[in-house]
């Protein structure tokens, strides 16, 4: 699949700095799309002479032009001449082909070098907005163009990375003069200001004033927030005012260096930050349930110790240790989903310490080596959970039988591919027979949770070389 990043490689014209800049432009080119009602068209030259489309955005507020996917192909034969002028030249040009208008726009961040080309591109159908609207995003498009084109946008400082939620320009949008004052607002942006308590806003409104009488109710403002309403910052903030929540982003408008104006956009976000802080709720009860489980079955796997200690039949202390031990087992995966917060585990350090925690209580004064090969991968936390108990089975199986009196080197290797998961334990102890498998209580656990739990199959096997080999297939079922 071609990628900027290919594309300009593929050129091989570019520094890195240049490139870098490319790249700012295409990470934010959304607001002039949207308000130009055009697609755009990043064109590179190749060292070969080539013109190749090296990315495209469609706008949001209009029918796209393009509906192939054209990046990595060469630009089209009926504008390639008016493509090349503009590399050769470094000056703006327009054509309209078959009904369709090509503006090409020089990227000169440094005089005399051309970068690259922005074609925006637009249905040659006339006005489709009101004549109002139709002024204020001409002005808006053409100030963004000649920024575009002199290297001033995106700004040096703007954030590059944007909060879920971030306004276009169609959820709202409200043109600045360069004092601040209000030329335009959309329908949209008047909405959001009026579920603020802001009534009335006519052309002229100095917009910080009215949004510091709001703010001087609100619980917290964001000190970003007199800069970007005065459209004299890049960057993005909320306004919180009766329980309504609208984030802005405000855009510099700039020729060669001088203010001329800014683009605020704006849009409630009101339900979207509720679900937000709803799902942190719910994080943060989840992360509590684990880490009361968790505290619970380590209470329980004391006692069971302790009571294992009491015991005087040797099959009794047995089982109870092996109770306690499976109970443990499983407050370490609860004790990790606590830790994260999340619904699935790093089950990679969760095996690691729950191997090492099995071979060490199983030895009986031998020495137990244990390797660890491969990958689990993220594993959520039904699955993890018997999957913890029948790898723990299977070790410390390994261990007691397999390892019986001698010392030994155990040996677990894990292949992730997707959703299915492989592992095979292998350890160098006395070995089974052909055909041969345990009848105890543990054996029968690890059985049905794999087949049950784990969507999977089990075997055991003797090794080329003694010992035992035991094969775990499993699926990981994913949650939606």
């Amino acid at each position: 699949m071609p990628t900027l990043s290919n594309m300009i490689n593929q050129a091989g014209t570019l520094n890195s700095d240049e490139a870098e800049h490319l790249h700012h432009l295409a990470g934010d080119w959304h607001p002039l799309a949207d308000i130009s009602f055009s697609d755009l068209f990043l064109i590179v030259r190749t060292r070969d002479n080539r013109y190749i489309i090296a990315a495209h955005t469609r706008p949001a507020t209009a029918a796209t032009v393009e509906v192939e996917d054209v990046v990595g192909s060469k630009v089209p034969a009926s504008t390639e001449a008016k493509v090349a002028e503009c590399f050769e030249t470094g000056e703006r040009m327009s054509i309209v082909v078959t009904g369709i208008r090509y503006d090409l726009v020089p990227i000169t961040p440094e005089p005399g070098r051309v970068i690259a080309v922005l074609s925006v591109v637009t249905w040659g159908r006339g006005d489709r907005v009101p004549d109002q609207v139709q002024t204020n995003y001409t002005a808006i498009t053409e100030a963004l163009l000649g920024m575009i084109s002199r290297g001033e946008y995106p700004a040096e400082h703007a954030p590059t990375s944007f909060r879920h939620g971030t306004p276009r320009v169609s959820d709202g949008l409200i043109h600045l003069d360069e004092n601040g004052r209000m030329l335009y607002a959309s329908p949209n942006a008047i909405s959001a200001f009026h579920r603020l308590g802001i009534r009335r806003l006519l052309p002229g409104t100095v917009l910080a004033e009215r949004i510091t009488e709001i703010a001087e109710h609100s619980n917290s403002v964001d000190e970003m927030l007199p800069l970007v309403v005065m459209g004299k910052g890049n960057w993005v903030t909320e306004v919180e005012a009766r329980g309504v929540v609208v984030s802005l982003r405000a855009i510099e408008l700039k020729d060669r260096g001088v203010r001329t104006g800014a683009m605020l956009l704006c849009r409630d976000v009101t339900e979207l930050r509720r679900s937000e802080r709803e799902l942190m709720t719910k994080d943060a009860m989840i992360r509590e349930i684990n880490h009361r489980v968790k505290n619970n079955l380590q209470t329980v796997s004391a006692l069971l110790r302790l009571q294992a200690r009491r015991a005087t039949d040797a099959g009794a202390k047995q089982s109870l240790d092996d109770a306690q031990r499976r109970i443990y087992t499983i407050s370490m995966v609860h004790e990790a989903l606590a830790r994260t917060g999340a619904d699935s585990v790093d089950f990679d350090e969760t095996f690691a310490r729950l191997m090492r925690l099995a071979a060490g209580v199983a030895a009986t004064g031998q020495k137990v080596t244990t390797r660890f090969e491969g990958s689990f991968g993220k594993v959520h936390a039904e699955a993890a959970t018997s999957l913890a108990v029948v790898l723990n089975e299977i070790v410390t199986n390994a261990v007691e039988h397999g390892l019986k009196g001698r010392d030994g080197t155990i040996t677990v290797r894990a292949e992730r591919d997707d959703d299915q998961l492989d592992v095979v334990i292998v350890d160098d102890g006395v070995g089974i027979k052909e055909g041969e498998r345990g009848s105890g209580l543990g054996t029968q656990i690890v059985e049905t949770m794999v087949k049950s739990d784990l969507l999977g199959s089990i075997s055991w096997n003797p090794g080329e070389d003694g010992g035992t080999v035991v094969r775990v297939h499993a699926q990981i079922r994913r949650r939606d």
